[in-house]
């Protein structure tokens, strides 16, 4: 368990330093397509041409795979308070590599950031022993979390259909918080997804079961929904701070 627990978390750092360096070269990818055509903020699409942004995309991906692997060997509330370390990550490269001085109010966001992953990180629960993705359903079927769900889905409706239109452009905390209420269904899917592969590897198929193909499909949803977002939120970054 310790060693698992340890892998772990290693991955979750990895993956922190990997997506925290991702929004970092995408910028600098956006603001170098910015200067020989549109920016990506007026509608402009030059920025898929830029190689830089594409390399900031991969560099995501990695770090998301990396995520994803982590919540296999341990738990989700080990993995998960990990990911705001891709906030100091992204904060300090910008500082350097960008330019952008990093206010007190912003350092003071950084350290609340770091107390607050150590102490999650610090008093992590040992994680339930699961035989199968039937158990997870289980749990997943409850009218508790049944009633979570259909809230969480109702909320990102809300915010893709009527406030991004409206205020997205505008406003960064539409996309921001579509990201956040979709991904703690990421969370739970992945984890699920990730006790499914552990469990086939050691022999016990668990391809057979529907179960797990409902999960893979809701966390395709979500990761595609929230990069799709994400890169609207690194697209506004860059445009405010060119303006």
């Amino acid at each position: 368990m310790y060693s698992s627990n340890l892998l772990g978390f290693i991955l979750a750092m990895v993956s922190s330093a990997f997506i925290g360096s991702s929004f970092i070269i995408k910028k600098k990818g956006l603001r170098k397509a910015g200067v020989s055509g549109p920016r990506a903020s007026s509608g402009g699409y030059g920025y898929l041409l830029e190689p830089l942004w594409w390399i900031g995309m991969i560099t995501m991906i990695v770090g998301e795979i990396s995520n994803f692997v982590a919540y296999i060997y341990a738990p989700a509330v080990l993995v998960t308070p990990l990911g705001a370390l891709s906030i100091i990550v992204s904060a300090v490269l910008a500082h350097f590599l960008l330019k952008e001085k990093l206010q007190k109010m912003g350092v003071l966001g950084c350290l609340l950031c770091i107390v607050g992953s150590t102490v999650i990180v610090l008093h992590a629960p040992e994680e339930r022993s699961i035989n199968s993705v039937e158990e997870i359903w289980e749990l997943a079927i409850q009218p508790a979390f049944l009633l979570y769900t259909a809230s969480v889905v109702a909320i990102a409706l809300v915010l893709i259909l009527y406030f991004s239109p409206r205020y997205g452009q505008t406003n960064i905390l539409v996309y921001i918080g579509i990201c956040s209420v979709i991904g703690s269904l990421t969370v739970m899917s992945i984890k699920a997804i990730g006790i499914a592969i552990k469990l086939t590897i050691e022999g016990i198929n668990q391809a057979k079961y529907f179960q797990t193909w409902i999960f893979a499909m809701v966390v395709i949803t979500c990761i595609i929904t929230q990069l799709n977002y994400l890169n609207m939120v690194s697209i506004l970054i860059c445009s405010s701070s060119t303006m």
